[in-house]
């Protein structure tokens, strides 16, 4: 199978070589990597330009936007950088962040359950970071949910779901809507990667909202932002966290803020949401 990947890099110069090195030694190699050096100021350029001479599967693309560090829009409309240079001949397209290490197995074995299965439309590791000297789960979500960090889609699955919203949330709607067109999704806990920097550290205070507005844009309704933005400020053991949320969700609602998804996609979206959290009490 024919893999295309796009690795969004903002200052990551500490990290990069180490993801490129690690996709460098797959079982199986990528057809095609583009990294997208999205207006670093540190030496991402020079480090992704030098592996880049020992790899032709490997071009950089330098581009030019915010020189904040944000979630969403930047990230996606990196991606989009980089997706507009491919070509159409690829199996599976992949968005990873550019400060992961990669099992060697890892591309075979995400190519193995997308040959295994033709109505599985997204697939992936988990997210591992070190703590005391040893590499634990980041246990940010679900386990049934893939990170943005490390994003797998086939090609049909990719542009049926309209491939990826320039947005805060684009790596939860995702997903919605491949259940919405009837892909399944699978996370393989075999395939540990690396996560060298944490979600989320080095992101702008700016940021803080955009997880309410992502919830609103994705049509969740008050009362299932409400159950989701305290989960997930306990996860992240942060109360001022929700408070942000929420204050994002309600600043959205306000501005009528255009949503990500269809109303009819929003019904199936709370639909699914009311299911999993009502089967979890059960």
């Amino acid at each position: 199978m024919n893999f295309y990947i796009i690795i969004p890099a903002h200052n990551e110069a500490d990290c990069i070589e180490q993801t490129l090195d690690s996709l460098a030694k797959q079982t199986l190699l990528p057809k095609k990597v583009v990294i997208v050096n999205d207006n670093s100021t540190d030496n991402t350029q020079q480090v992704a330009e030098a592996f880049a001479e020992n790899h032709t599967w490997l071009e950089l693309i330098n581009s030019k936007s915010s020189d904040k560090h944000l979630p969403g829009s930047k990230i996606i409309n990196a991606f989009y950088k980089g997706y507009e240079v491919l070509d159409e001949d690829y199996d599976i397209i992949c968005k990873f962040d550019a400060d992961l290490i990669f099992p060697e197995n890892y591309l075979e074995k995400i190519a193995d359950h997308f040959k295994h299965d033709s109505k599985l439309g997204m697939a992936a590791g988990f997210c591992y970071i070190e703590k005391n000297n040893q590499w634990v789960l980041e246990n940010l979500t679900n386990k049934d949910h893939i990170r943005g960090a490390l994003k797998a889609y086939t090609k049909s699955c990719f542009l049926q779901i309209g491939k990826l919203k320039p947005s805060m949330g684009w790596d939860t709607v995702d997903e919605l809507l491949a259940k919405y067109y009837g892909w399944s999704i699978l996370t393989d806990d075999s395939l540990h990667v690396k996560h060298l920097k944490p979600t989320g550290i080095s992101y702008n205070k700016a940021s803080k909202y955009l997880q309410g507005e992502a919830m609103y844009k994705m049509r969740y309704g008050f009362t299932i932002t409400l159950i989701s933005a305290l989960k997930l400020a306990y996860k992240k053991k942060s109360l001022a966290l929700f408070r942000d949320y929420m204050a994002g969700y309600f600043k959205a609602k306000n501005n009528k803020t255009e949503p990500l998804v269809s109303a009819e996609e929003g019904k199936f979206i709370r639909d699914l949401r009311w299911k999993g959290m009502l089967n979890k009490l059960a």
